[in-house]
């Protein structure tokens, strides 16, 4: 039995695939501890740890002077926070999933002599993790082609992203192709910023579908609470079923059993559409730094998995043209979704954990 620490910003891009490793290192005997920052609230209930510790943390902004020294003094608070609590702890080795948040509680780890692993969801390696791939033993990767990472190519190890439990559990159902007239299952959904983004574009397109295609339509769509009321009046309008929710516990299930779904492209959200092997229309967060989720959904277009679309570009109707096209040809839904599954990496877990445990028992060293 070993214990590990689990470090991780408080979103569900980070805490999603530890959570996965924390199920699966539980599984095999081991103590979990979790490290994270003050937005585990909204999804930390339901991680397995022995205790979930909220540790100081910031992001550093070189472009104002005073920003950046109070984000450093901040950093350095949460280091002698994060060294406190690792001294009581006593892990056999770390594992941190990327963002700032995992700065602090990483760093020190190191100058506590602890080994760790870096775990880079995405296809562009993080700002985060490229300043602390120095400190760590091992960086384990989710995309053979990963960007930024060919300078710690001594110690990078392709394990792929690890989903959750309930994604596995429904990964082994088959995709169900579209029947010429039968129900039409459509799933939207990405995070707040998605949401919004969404409640705007996919009403007005789904009112411009020809009303055969509307008849049959049956979707699932996350909306905010405050867009709640006029998503709906726009469906109801167009006589289209729709099932509206803030959030869906329940989401893998949903996306297992629909023909399309349309969503941002996070690191998670990839590899939970390509472990199940769903088709997407993926639309990436825009503004991003690095352009981590428009090289994500670069991946999964290149194989044929799913369509790529800016947002910049994207119109209700050009939306609606796109969903015409795929609805009225069935065979390619069908292909996009065996090709989207090629790109699964169902096992990252096991190659994930199995590293940690080889590194809690000093197989590879810092």
């Amino acid at each position: 039995m070993s214990i590990f620490v689990l470090m991780a910003g408080g979103t569900g891009g980070h805490l999603f695939p530890a959570m996965a490793l924390a199920q699966e290192l539980q599984r095999r005997g081991h103590i979990i501890h979790l490290m994270t920052d003050h937005r585990v609230a909204s999804y930390g209930d339901a991680f397995p740890a022995r205790e979930i510790h909220v540790v100081p943390s910031a992001t550093p902004s070189v472009g104002n002077p005073l920003v950046f020294a109070t984000a450093a003094a901040k950093i350095l608070w949460g280091t002698a926070v994060a060294w406190q609590k690792l001294r009581a702890i006593k892990p056999d080795a770390v594992i941190g999933f990327g963002g700032y948040p995992v700065f602090p509680p990483f760093l020190a780890a190191r100058l506590s002599g602890v080994p760790g692993i870096l775990h880079e969801q995405n296809a562009v390696m993080g700002r985060a993790n490229r300043a602390l791939g120095r400190f760590a033993s091992r960086i384990a990767l989710s995309f053979a082609t990963t960007q930024h990472a060919d300078a710690f190519l001594g110690k990078t190890v392709l394990t792929g992203n690890p989903v959750r439990d309930r994604v596995r559990t429904v990964a082994s159902s088959g995709y169900q192709p579209l029947d010429a007239d039968g129900p039409i299952r459509l799933v939207v959904f990405g995070g707040s910023q998605g949401a919004r983004a969404f409640a705007d574009l996919v009403p007005p397109a789904i009112v411009e579908l020809a009303t055969e295609l509307r008849a049959r339509l049956r979707i699932v769509q996350q909306c905010r609470p405050e867009d709640l009321d006029r998503v709906a009046e726009t469906y109801r309008k167009a006589k289209v079923s729709v099932e509206l929710q803030p959030f869906f516990s329940d989401l893998p299930e949903r996306m297992a059993a629909c023909h399309l779904v349309i969503s941002r492209a996070g690191a998670s959200t990839i590899a939970e559409l390509t472990v199940l092997g769903r088709p997407a229309i993926l639309v990436p967060l825009p503004g991003s730094i690095d352009g981590d989720q428009k090289n994500n959904a670069l991946v999964v277009d290149a194989a044929g998995g799913g369509w790529i679309a800016e947002q910049a570009t994207l119109s209700p109707l050009s939306l609606a043209n796109r969903l015409s096209s795929l609805f009225g040809d069935p065979a390619i839904l069908a292909t996009a979704a065996a090709a989207a599954k090629t790109l699964g990496q169902p096992h990252a877990v096991e190659q994930l954990a199995g590293l940690a445990e080889g590194l809690a028992l000093g197989k590879h060293t810092t």
